[in-house]
């Protein structure tokens, strides 16, 4: 017999149906998956060796989880991706608020149904997906919202005392009965409201207002929790924390590598940008390249954290700067430069807090030095370091053209300037690049094989890689691109007034 035509009490009975407690229900589907070589975390990218196993160690243990960490560190997705350890449906007592178990009914409405038809109960299935409760913890979030209440309306029209057990109105955390519940950002849940989870968690029962009803609650409950908020808006209060029995600890990726599978699972690009604008490798290593930089700044608040979502809307908006260059020029197909990267700011400063010297210098300037940052880093993993040149302790030696980029340099020494615009063609942005002399030399000779458009965007790097190690002249301009030049020139030239567009 399918569980659907299961309508009744009397057939579930009958099937042979035996519910679980949830928690017992997750360990069982766990260990499938651990004996099939599953992961039901599969969409969880980096933590294959170091979280997913508490994790799993946690589930196994049937404890309630707190995951610990720094904003955009895939908390609550953890938590959401526990649905996949559900039954696909269980059975419930139908038209009950708070899933009654036939078998165990907690609620005054299912035991007086059960009472009054026994096996002709009518039941109803539910599915993992409708299992799930989440709430955000906001400092007005309050005991009824999440335990329950006295519903005077209801008691009103159904002309029943407020002493009466059917004028409760039950909270989220009841109506997740038999399900997973997850309290995000639980510090900002108000110590008092906090206290009401004790009872909850230890014994599984709760109390609304002064009712005498025992709700022996089956529920796994995941909390989430930045370990900034302990000092910045309020703690965990130490007997809940002492109740919650695996605190689990998440981190950013390790690796580039693992970043950039996060940002490319992540980003929510349309169809006609996936076709139309070629990411090439350069410049979604550079967009990680920007992540990792920010979490070592000095400017950067580190106990704030930098979350995944900077990469992620970084290469949204690259992807969107490179469209939008390509539909004001005519162009169906386009590549992306590193001049797009102007547009990769936005998403920088809205995703970043700075420290003091941060705030000094302005969250526009750590953008853009972050991004010099992560040009200067990626330079040196395409072509020779230009720092081993500057080092060198003979002054003779260190002018004679030993640099393999000393012709690019001489060529910018000779008074030559360059304007790469960013909103240029793409045949126009080629011409400018082979203009300088030695350019194209330099980047044939490492990479013999790469295409026009991929030689192009290595002469780009190679331009803005030389600058941030201060062997030409960089400038922003105002119509949206850079000016190229000699350092020693713009030295003599420079005004305080460039400075403001000297990135």
């Amino acid at each position: 017999m399918h569980k659907h035509d299961i309508k009744d009490f009397g057939a579930l009975k009958r099937s042979g149906y035996l519910p679980k407690p949830v928690k017992d229900e997750i360990r069982t589907n766990l260990i499938k998956f651990i004996q099939t070589k599953s992961n039901p975390f599969y969409t969880i990218l980096g933590y294959e060796d170091t979280v997913i196993p508490d994790v799993e160690r946690a589930l196994l243990s049937r404890h309630n989880i707190l995951f610990l960490g720094l904003r955009g560190q895939a908390k609550t997705r953890m938590a959401r991706e526990m649905i996949n350890l559900l039954d696909e449906w269980i059975p419930v007592v139908a038209g009950s608020e708070i899933n009654d178990d036939p078998f165990r009914p907690i609620s005054l409405y299912a035991r007086m149904l059960l009472e009054e038809k026994g096996d002709d109960t009518p039941i109803a299935w539910l599915h993992r997906s409708e299992r799930y409760g989440e709430k955000l913890a906001t400092p007005d979030v309050s005991v009824a919202d999440l335990i329950g209440d006295i519903d005077p309306i209801k008691a009103a029209n159904m002309r029943l005392s407020f002493a009466d057990e059917q004028a409760l109105h039950y909270g989220i955390i009841p109506r997740s009965h038999r399900g997973i519940f997850v309290i995000n950002e639980l510090p900002d849940l108000q110590a008092r409201i906090q206290v009401s989870l004790f009872n909850i968690l230890q014994e599984g029962d709760i109390q609304i207002r002064g009712f005498k009803l025992r709700l022996p609650l089956d529920i796994l409950f995941i909390f989430t929790a930045n370990p900034e908020d302990y000092t910045n808006r309020g703690s965990i209060v130490t007997p809940l924390k002492d109740r919650i029995e695996s605190q689990i600890i998440t981190h950013y990726p390790k690796t580039i590598e693992v970043s950039r599978a996060i940002t490319g699972q992540e980003a929510n690009l349309l169809p006609e940008q996936e076709k139309n604008i070629e990411v090439p490798e350069i410049c979604c290593l550079l967009i990680e390249q920007i992540a990792m930089e920010a979490r070592k700044s000095e400017f950067v608040d580190q106990k704030s954290g930098v979350s995944a979502r900077l990469t992620i809307s970084a290469y949204e908006n690259l992807v969107s700067t490179a469209e939008l260059r390509a539909l004001r020029n005519g162009e169906k197909n386009t590549m992306v430069r590193i001049s797009d990267f102007i547009g990769v700011v936005p998403s920088v400063t809205g995703k970043i807090e700075l420290v003091y010297e941060g705030e000094q210098e302005g969250p526009l300037n750590v953008a853009y030095r972050l991004l010099g940052l992560a040009i200067r880093n990626l330079l040196t993993k395409y072509f020779p370091d230009p720092q081993a040149v500057k080092k060198g302790r003979d002054i003779q030696k260190a002018k004679a053209k030993t640099s393999p980029y000393q012709s690019v340099i001489d060529w910018f020494g000779k008074g030559n300037d360059l304007v790469l615009l960013q909103g240029q063609s793409d045949a126009d942005w080629l011409a400018n690049l082979y203009k300088v002399d030695g350019l194209y030399t330099i980047v044939s000779q490492h990479y013999p094989n790469a295409g026009e458009q991929q030689s192009g965007l290595l002469m780009e790097l190679l331009l803005h890689g030389l600058a941030e190690f201060s062997l030409i002249s960089k400038k922003g301009i105002e119509k949206g691109g850079y000016a190229f030049g000699d350092m020693l020139g713009s030295m003599l030239n420079f005004s305080p007034s460039d400075d403001d567009d000297d990135f």
